[in-house]
């Protein structure tokens, strides 16, 4: 789950780290107010939970009033890679001396938690990574000691900051890396955070990114959700307990357990295809969630063809086959359909989905290779 940079800066905020607080607009008379309020040189700043705002026209300095509900007209209904800007924040210009980049997330791959830090503060750090990694340094946290401050200092010298400048910095990347922990986030990213020519740290924009899994813990977050963010697909498939995540190829995927849909979608990678979805049906796979799974797949207008990929392990294939059966009855499929049933009865199953026209093959490298053709 995703929230907007003013909502990332209210919690950051709680947690003792230095913000620059804005107001939010939705229209450009209330953004023309903000600024007016502020009696000095303000950002205007698109809220959409994506990067690249500042390219593609979505952040804009207003010195006046008047400037601030023209760059608001201007910002207000933008398109940025596929986010509509419902949402304004109008911040105080800072004076900035030099600007950070600082980030916590999960490095997979070490099975810990990693603070990022460079002095390419401002720019996508993607881009700083690809162009020049060893910009970028790096501090593992300790799952069971967590950062030792003299890791955070260290980082601080790296980053080639003065001495007395070092300690303000260290106490910015323990407030961020309690942060990351107490809230359960899988982001937790200030860029830039600004030197301020008076000496100040001050976080300038904030990301924050919350882990599904963990939100039961935190029941108020789901107040931040802003649905115009949200795909609608994504939604309508968590309400119908299916995990979903739409893509941007053209071979719809309907499997159950995640792993194996992960291994699916690289299969179809391998022989050349393009997956347009991540999608669990989860273990039982039932008519009712097979019929479900078309519905989401077959709503995106780039699908060309279907792979349904299922083993069965408790849950049996023949049964499996009678909910794909049933399925297809429910929902009308237009485009070529691939199955791959293994497992328990899987035998049966196949003979089932062949008895109704619908062949089915045993090995997922196979049916990958034939719905990539079939997509073609």
């Amino acid at each position: 789950m995703n929230i907007h940079e003013y909502q990332a800066a209210e919690l950051l905020a709680r947690f003792g780290i230095p913000t620059n607080p804005g107001t939010v607009a939705t229209t450009p008379a209330e953004a023309e107010a903000a600024a007016a309020a502020a009696g000095k040189l303000v950002v205007i700043k698109a809220q959409v939970h994506s990067g690249g705002r500042g390219k593609a026209g979505g952040v804009k300095l207003a010195k006046t009033p008047a400037e601030a509900k023209a760059a608001a007209e201007a910002i207000l209904g933008l398109d940025i890679r596929g986010h509509v800007v419902h949402k304004l924040l109008i911040a105080p210009g800072v004076a900035i001396a030099k600007e950070f980049y600082l980030g916590v997330v999960l490095d997979r791959p070490n099975r810990q938690v990693v603070v990022m830090a460079s002095a390419e503060g401002g720019v996508e750090i993607e881009e700083v990574a690809r162009t020049a990694p060893e910009k970028i340094r790096t501090a593992h946290v300790n799952p069971l000691l967590g950062l030792h401050a003299y890791q955070a200092r260290q980082l601080g010298f790296e980053l080639g900051l003065e001495a007395k400048q070092v300690s303000g910095f260290a106490a910015i990347v323990d407030k961020l890396v309690t942060a990351y922990r107490e809230i359960d986030a899988t982001l937790a990213e200030i860029n830039p955070l600004v030197l301020t020519e008076a000496g100040d740290w001050l976080a300038l924009d904030s990301k924050i990114s919350f882990d599904d899994n963990a939100l039961f813990r935190h029941a108020d977050f789901e107040d931040m959700r802003d649905m115009n963010e949200e795909e609608a697909t994504e939604l309508d498939a968590r309400h119908s307990g299916i995990s979903f995540v739409k893509l941007d190829g053209n071979i719809g995927c309907i499997v159950n357990g995640a792993g194996l849909a992960m291994a699916t979608m690289d299969a179809v990678k391998l022989h050349g295809g393009e997956p347009a979805n991540f999608l669990d049906v989860g273990g039982g796979a039932s008519a009712d969630q097979v019929a479900k799974a078309f519905e989401l797949v077959l709503s995106d207008p780039n699908v060309r063809a279907i792979l349904i990929n299922i083993f069965g392990g408790i849950t049996r294939g023949d049964i499996v086959a009678e909910g794909i059966q049933e399925a297809m009855h429910r929902v009308q499929v237009k485009v070529p359909i691939v199955v791959r049933l293994s497992g328990t009865n899987a035998e049966e199953g196949r003979r089932i989905l062949a008895d109704n026209g619908l062949h089915a093959v045993a090995t997922m490298d196979e049916a990958a290779a034939k719905v990539v053709t079939a997509a073609a």
